[in-house]
């Protein structure tokens, strides 16, 4: 359950695990003390970017006075991104609690708000004003949340409760692990004049400064990050200057990257072999989003809701719903596997619970079928997210390009056609061409063709039998998606590895059709009443994967960049490998944490790495 909160007399938060006051104080104390600590809005000034870190998230306040004075300021970095660690998130009610008398922020505060759910242990990638500002909420004990940070913070938020009453988060570990974060020059604001945390952060190569606090503080603590030796690794700068980029597919990898690339100051030209974008695997009529949910809480689960909640987000900023997406959430089918779900708490719960009685009838499945309801999913149309992140400003889109080879000539990249001309040239490209892919970048990487097929009719009267809600677990069903002519109902996909055929197959059809009468009976009376009426029709297209089933998503090369073999989930990873390629480009905090971000490097299963 979330962190609770009580207030005292005259208002003043208080942590009932410490027994502590949250020293927020409000807005004028995070302008006051961190704000003003670090020196900002004015350090920030002519910045192509921010990043802040910082030590308990606690109420938002920080977070949320540094995302006002970035919106106030003229002034203000192209993007503003906060890593912020909490062991203990409290409720979405205390976070508006907090701003009740603080107008400015309250218009910000209902957005986070409306956001703050499922913060299982892990990081959280938060997405605001357009994709300008990012918060990482980083979930757990602090130091191994330091452990999993990688970037280089350009100011620090020193918070916490009372050294007194929680030294882990301001023992010398969790200093040094705050320092080997901070780029030379780095700012440092924090409340506390505590004895020891001055002494450790000096022996750290902090210089600081004391200065006049507000109640309850007399004193807080400004410093700049200025060791009197060289640190071995640490640069003065660590941002790459956006320039020209080159990104080869314009499907979901494609688009989504070119997207997350051009947010950051990147002008980019996406080329593809078809005349219009989203051919391919991506022009699924459409697709289910859902989170992988597995017992023991594996791999994939936790990629998966990095994932799901990215793309959440894009499609609730872009996409028109009802027309072009819908938050439905899913039930899922588990067979005869009853074992239960991971011990992770209520926090859970907005991913996956056990689905209640009444959503199994509503499905059509016996009360004692085996089934989870993940609250955050939905169908989506993969084309209409396409077009929208080709819409980014920045995004120019070249159709109708043969690309057959990329190679590497002085400083950048060529990307040539038939006969060896000059399509473009760069230096950064990123290859998102899916199974394409393989043969451009000859021989760095291997795919594997995964052939898939779905079938749809529209609603006939019949129609009304189906379940309110998509049901995924053995394929998916999707019962209510506006296509062009009317509402139709998808149902799909077959998973063909290693084949590469995208021609329409009977036996396919046939498949489909019998994982509902397996999963949902009632439904499958609607299904063969279409099939007799000759409404019946399918779609069919080549994904890839990799050797182990995770997406490809880093650098192979310098400037030559990777994001592709996102098999069936598609929706799921594109945007979240985008973030992560450009945040790797920029030096800024991962939307992963380092274990899950190594687990997609593109590197990881290249002929080099194999040895």
């Amino acid at each position: 359950m979330a962190e609770p909160v009580v207030r005292d007399d005259d208002g003043t938060a208080r942590s009932t695990r410490f027994d502590d006051i949250h020293r927020s104080g409000g807005l004028k104390q995070a302008r006051h003390v961190f704000l003003q600590g670090c020196g900002l809005p004015a350090a920030w000034a002519g910045r192509p970017q921010w990043r802040i870190l910082e030590t308990g998230f606690g109420l938002g306040l920080n977070f949320l006075a540094a995302w006002q004075a970035w919106r106030s300021d003229p002034a203000r970095p192209r993007l503003l991104h906060v890593a912020s660690i909490e062991a203990w998130p409290v409720s979405a009610d205390d976070l508006l609690r907090a701003v009740a008398f603080e107008p400015e922020l309250q218009p910000l505060a209902r957005e986070l708000a409306s956001r703050w759910q499922g913060l299982v242990p892990g990081f959280h990638r938060f997405s605001f004003d357009e994709g300008r500002v990012l918060l990482t909420l980083c979930v757990g004990d602090v130091a191994p949340i330091l452990r999993e940070l990688d970037f280089r913070a350009d100011s620090v938020f020193l918070g916490g409760f009372d050294p007194e009453v929680h030294p882990e988060m301001w023992s010398l570990g969790t200093l040094k692990g705050v320092t080997r974060l901070s780029r030379r020059g780095a700012s440092l604001a924090t409340w506390t004049i505590a004895g020891h945390v001055r002494r450790d952060l000096q022996t750290c190569g902090w210089q600081l400064e004391q200065c006049p606090g507000l109640p309850p503080e007399r004193d807080c603590l400004k410093g700049r990050y200025e060791p009197a030796w060289d640190v071995k690794g640490l640069p003065q700068q660590d941002e790459r200057t956006p320039g020209e980029c080159i990104v080869i597919g314009a499907g979901l990898a494609g688009a989504g990257v070119a997207a997350s690339l051009a947010r950051r100051g990147w002008s980019v030209r996406v080329l593809d072999a078809a005349p219009a974008p989203a051919g391919g695997a991506s022009s699924l009529p459409a697709g289910l989003l859902a989170p992988h949910q597995s017992p023991d809480d594996n791999l994939l689960s936790r990629l998966s809701r990095a994932g799901v909640r990215i793309t959440l987000q894009e499609a609730r900023q872009r996409l028109a719903a009802g027309l072009e997406w819908e938050a439905t959430g899913v039930l899922e089918w588990r067979g005869d596997d009853h074992r239960p779900l991971p011990p992770l708490g209520e926090a859970l719960l907005p991913w996956t619970r056990e689905a209640t009685g009444a959503q199994k009838a509503a499905a059509g499945l016996a009360p004692a079928q085996a089934a989870w309801w993940h609250e955050n999913a939905a169908w989506i149309e993969p084309a209409a997210l396409v077009r929208s992140w080709l819409r980014t400003p920045g995004v120019r889109f070249v159709g109708g390009q043969r690309i057959e080879r990329v190679v590497r000539e002085d400083t950048h990249w060529v990307v040539r056609g038939p006969e060896g001309i000059e399509l473009a040239r760069a230096p950064l490209v990123v290859v998102a061409a899916a199974l394409g892919s393989q043969a451009l970048l000859e021989g760095r990487v291997q795919l594997h063709p995964v052939r898939g097929q779905v079938s749809w009719a529209p609603h006939d009267a019949d129609a009304a039998s189906l379940p309110p809600f998509p049901v995924n677990g053995h394929g998916h069903f999707l019962p209510r998606v506006p296509l062009v002519e009317r509402n139709a109902w998808i149902t799909g996909s077959t998973y063909g590895r290693g084949d590469a055929d995208p021609g329409l197959r009977s036996e396919d059809v046939a498949a489909n059709l019998q994982r509902v009468r397996e999963v949902m009976p009632r439904a499958a009376e609607v299904v063969q009443s279409a099939t007799a009426r000759g409404e019946l029709r399918s779609w069919s297209g080549v994904r890839c994967a990799s050797s182990d089933r995770r997406p490809l998503a880093g650098e192979l090369e310098p400037g030559l960049w990777l994001s592709t073999a996102m098999g069936s989930r598609g929706l799921t990873f594109a945007a979240l490998c985008g973030e992560l390629i450009a945040a790797r480009l920029h030096g800024e905090p991962l939307p992963l944490e380092a274990r899950l971000a190594k687990a997609l490097d593109a590197a990881r299963l290249s002929p080099a790495s194999r040895g």
